[in-house]
């Protein structure tokens, strides 16, 4: 755990970082880097919300059928 800590980059690392991410690309290419940034988050996101979605579908329908199982046992 510590080790870990001793890589995080505090504020002037990450002033430093975001300098030779602007030397890099230039002005003109960084809106375009983050809206593919945005993009490709707002994909994860909506991948993600499929995923649980068809697990607790899953789960909701295991459960209906083990009531009804249990139902019709009785």
């Amino acid at each position: 755990m510590e080790t870990i800590l001793l890589f995080m980059p505090g504020g002037y690392e990450i002033f430093i970082i975001l300098f030779v991410i602007l030397l890099l690309f230039g002005g003109k290419k960084i809106p375009e880097l983050m809206r593919g940034v945005g993009k490709g988050i707002r994909e994860f996101n909506n991948a993600k919300a499929t995923v649980e979605g068809e697990i607790k579908k899953g789960i909701r329908d295991s459960e209906e059928k083990d009531k009804v199982s249990t139902e019709s046992e009785a």
